[in-house]
């Protein structure tokens, strides 16, 4: 049976902290074997496209903030969807911004889906919850 992961690109630690309480919270961590966490858009490539990569295990689907220190999530968007390896793979953007600018970014550069942060944690849990029941339990990866 194939490993199940979720690849979440978060650098702040305490959306990281948030994602991972709401995850467990609503029994998306009991769906994957699990959930891998990048803190830069550089540490995401690597764990993707790296030459040190896990033997060809692809998550079921990125969660990634659009605002990183460095290369930023649209660079890294843009990046994984200029690879074969990776082209198809289902990528959330899970963004404080909602300016207009990275959403329509997002969608150029082939995002699936492009989500704001709420800033009220129950709100926040919420979308947690129905990103990970929908990429997990609904959608037909390719």
């Amino acid at each position: 049976m194939d490993e199940k992961t979720i690849l979440l690109v978060e650098d702040d630690r305490d959306q990281v902290a948030l994602a991972m309480r709401a995850l467990r919270t609503h029994g998306i961590v009991a769906e994957v074997d699990e959930v891998v966490v990048a803190r830069s858009g550089e540490e995401a490539i690597e764990h993707l496209l790296g030459e040190g990569r896990s033997a060809g295990i692809m998550p079921e689907f990125v969660l990634l903030d659009v605002h990183l220190p460095g290369m930023d999530g649209l660079e890294v968007l843009k990046r994984l969807r200029d690879d074969e390896r990776t082209h198809l793979l289902p990528v959330i953007l899970f963004s404080s911004s909602n300016e207009h600018t990275d959403v329509v970014k997002g969608y150029e550069l082939g995002a699936n889906s492009y989500v704001t942060k709420p800033a009220n944690f129950e709100r926040f849990s919420e979308a947690m919850r129905y990103m990970g029941w929908y990429w997990l339990n609904f959608n037909e990866s390719p």
